[in-house]
């Protein structure tokens, strides 16, 4: 696994310069058009649906054995384990979403780049 294209999307930047953000500001999945350092082109991503198709099965693989250990261990009530494990999932999802596209664009620029020209 390559750490410098983990750190270019943990920080969503530019996977070609390494500079310019990926992302428009806010709370939002939408890219930039071009990177504002280096011109590289983000129309030509294809990241899709693939970031959340990860979270959510990394997420379901991580959090259910968790809860059905923490119910076989503390027998917690329903409401408890909704009260927890549904704002957990949630706040996780929406924080790793924008770093893993990121991720998932880095690796596409370093795989496909006849993409990206």
């Amino acid at each position: 696994m390559d750490t410098t294209l983990l750190a270019v999307g943990w920080r969503c930047k530019c996977p070609r310069c390494k500079q310019g953000h990926l992302f428009k500001p806010g709370l939002t999945l939408s890219l930039h058009e071009r990177c504002e350092n280096c011109g590289l082109d983000f129309n030509k991503n294809d990241s899709a649906d693939g970031p959340a198709v990860f979270l959510i099965f990394i997420l379901g693989f991580a959090l259910v054995p968790l809860a059905l250990l923490v119910d076989a261990l503390f027998r917690w009530p329903i409401w408890l384990h909704l009260a927890i494990w549904s704002p957990l999932a949630l706040f996780v999802t929406l924080g790793m979403l924008r770093p893993l596209k990121a991720y998932i664009i880095a690796l596409q620029y370093r795989h496909r780049p006849g993409d990206w020209q």
